[in-house]
């Protein structure tokens, strides 16, 4: 079992523990409940140093990328990041990944925890003939993010406190951006990034200043509403705004398409995996489901339509925002349109459920 580097500081606070991907991470605080309110109507920091972070330099480093993944990364600029797929040699998803560019031959690839052995492994395999190197850097790095409404003013109090030197003014760093700065003298990149469907920041650092920065968000932001929040939160967040968990919506039997993630799919060039690319026509498609009553649905349950299974809930909640139950399945192409009317079966009981577009949260845009 593995450790952040904050545990000591999440014992501190009263976490309760679970073993996620290997690590001991913390599920929740207080309440997930209290959690997920927090980063809707002000702010939560998480850690995510469980993430896999790899290291990619060099000459070659944007050929290699574009024929590593499904993306394209010749066009991208430095200081941007982009959502990007690994793919197995038959089409099927490895892992989904933000790969930021830090600079004209470097970037950062992250990858999911559970997935870190796969991702490096296929990195390090695919590099053979680039003039490129992939590092490992997942255990020297740490990850803390802070999400929600209060998140930009937390880092603005940072700045003005001469904490944290951002390269750039951070009023100029857009949604799927990267800028390095310091932070309390240490090298640190700050990323608008995140998953939870609000504005935020993601914090990548040398593992011995992630209890300093830890410390500074949730002290600075305290008479802001910004608490701790955990992976409990952090999973009906990132349904409420419908994004797939590795794991549950996406996995090596599942084409991009599928998913919904054929626009990540770079359209010319050849790249691992894109022979296999494109799902069989009656391959079922991912779609969200908003259920009546207050029972949610859970992965694994069946969904029906005129008594026939045709899907599968891959995840489902009682939307704590929301008030009432959504849900993400896979679902016969056939049925996967909009406001079509099926039923979950949710032990024993057929709950109507409509077909509905994501994300199922849209938060009021900033300014």
């Amino acid at each position: 079992m593995r450790s952040s580097p904050l545990e000591s500081a999440h014992e501190a606070a009263g976490a309760t523990f679970t073993d996620f991907a290997g690590y001991r991470m913390p599920v929740r605080y207080s309440s997930d409940l209290a959690e997920h309110h927090a980063v809707r109507t002000a702010a939560g920091v998480f850690d995510l140093s469980h993430m896999a972070e790899v290291g990619v330099s060099g000459p070659d480093a944007v050929a290699f990328l574009d024929h590593a993944l499904a993306g394209s990364f010749g066009a991208m600029p430095v200081g941007r990041a982009k959502y990007s797929l690994l793919l197995a040699e038959d089409g099927g998803i490895l892992d989904d990944l933000v790969v930021y560019r830090t600079g004209e031959d470097v970037f950062l690839v992250v990858a999911n925890a559970a997935n870190r052995v796969v991702a490096v492994d296929a990195l390090t395999e695919r590099v053979a003939g680039f003039d490129a190197v992939v590092s490992d850097d997942s255990d020297s790095t740490a990850l803390v993010a802070i999400q929600g409404p209060a998140a930009a003013g937390t880092l603005d109090a940072l700045v003005v406190a001469d904490r944290l030197q951002p390269e750039t003014p951070l009023d100029e760093l857009r949604y799927y951006r990267v800028l390095h700065a310091l932070f309390d003298g240490a090298e640190v990149l700050v990323a608008r990034t995140g998953y939870t469907g609000e504005d935020g920041f993601e914090i990548y650092s040398d593992t011995d200043v992630a209890t300093v920065i830890w410390d500074a968000l949730l002290e600075t932001g305290a008479d802001r509403g910004v608490v701790p929040a955990g992976l409990a939160a952090r999973d009906t967040l990132r349904l409420e705004a419908g994004m797939p968990l590795y794991g549950h919506e996406l996995d090596a039997t599942v084409r991009p398409a599928q998913a919904g993630l054929g626009r990540v799919v770079a359209t010319s060039g050849s790249f691992v995996g894109d022979a296999g690319v494109q799902p069989a026509e009656d391959a079922r498609v991912l779609v969200g489901l908003v259920t009546e009553g207050r029972r949610a649905p859970r992965a694994g349950y069946d969904v029906v339509h005129d008594g026939q299974v045709v899907g599968t809930v891959t995840s489902g909640a009682l939307s704590p925002t929301l008030g009432h139950p959504v849900a993400m399945a896979f679902v016969d192409p056939a049925v996967a349109g909009e406001g079509q009317l099926l039923h979950i079966d949710v032990r024993g009981t057929a709950i109507p459920s409509i077909v509905t577009p994501f994300p199922f949260y849209r938060r009021t845009p900033r300014g």
